[in-house]
């Protein structure tokens, strides 16, 4: 019978989305309903920690083996919407990907319409810490316009806007002086491509900052999340990043790191 691997003061519902299982909310709704034991006992709140060796069985299964984290890199289609249950039934993300995958959660996201790069992980420490604002990544889009506009219109958001009174930071974008061959094929001469960097990434930033500058946005692609880039990545395509890779662009958010970040955590609270 297998035991659960955890660090000392886990959390049951870490644990369990851990392994691969669900997410946090959705344990703390199996454990609601009498689905969860520890040792043998069926939980009746989610406040419960669990440690080496400690025995947890779902519909009185034995937990999976928590698996290594792991980050993939996906060309989202426009047209899906990135969230694992959509209540107007719409296709998500997480419907088109292998069905031999972990479960997985999105770092950021990107809107029905929006397509590119979207960055996916098995492991909800490595999403935090990715997504969280202290790494001051910069996310690079191509972004095509309808409107009439220049460089001198653009560098007004250098300095950050605030649009419908929300305050948008410092936003990098210039005309493409180039377009590739084909691409602007049945659309109107005044659309015009638009390179845009920025690091907060707040829900629409790029749209209503283009809007704001009377700008209809008609096409939006994240061609880069911090170190990580499309490239040549087909749409609907899914890649895994090499462990490798993570170790040399992740430092302390690569698997190696979070591990030891575990450990110090585990041995703090053994020590309190």
């Amino acid at each position: 019978m297998k035991k659960v691997e955890a660090e000392k003061g886990d959390r049951i519902a870490k644990v369990m989305a851990r392994a691969g299982l669900c997410s946090r909310r959705d344990a703390e709704k199996w454990i609601a309903a009498g689905r969860v034991s520890v040792n043998g006992k069926t939980l009746e709140t989610p406040a419960c920690v669990v440690r080496d060796g400690d025995e947890v069985r779902v519909d009185n299964e034995p937990l999976p083996e928590a698996d290594r984290a792991r980050l993939w890199r996906f060309h989202k289609p426009k047209g899906l919407v990135t969230t694992h249950k959509d209540e107007k039934g719409r296709t998500t993300v997480f419907d088109v990907l292998p069905p031999d995958l972990p479960r997985v959660v999105s770092i950021g996201r990107l809107d029905l319409t929006s397509e590119g790069l979207l960055l996916l992980t098995n492991d909800g420490a490595m999403a935090r810490e990715l997504e969280h604002p202290s790494r001051g990544w910069v996310r690079r889009y191509r972004v095509r316009v309808h409107g009439r506009i220049d460089n001198s219109h653009l560098a007004r958001l250098k300095k950050g806007v605030t649009v419908d009174g929300v305050r948008y930071g410092s936003i990098d974008a210039t005309l493409e002086t180039t377009t590739a061959a084909g691409e602007e094929k049945g659309a109107a001469k005044s659309n015009r491509w638009v390179t845009v960097s920025l690091t907060e990434g707040k829900n629409r930033e790029v749209r209503k900052v283009m809007e704001y500058l009377g700008l209809t946005v008609n096409r939006l692609i994240r061609v880069s999340y911090g170190p990580f880039q499309l490239g040549k990545l087909d749409p609907g395509v899914l890649e895994e990043v090499p462990r490798h890779v993570l170790r040399q662009q992740l430092g302390s958010a690569s698997p190696s790191g979070l591990d030891k970040k575990r450990q110090r955590h585990a041995k703090a609270a053994a020590e309190e």
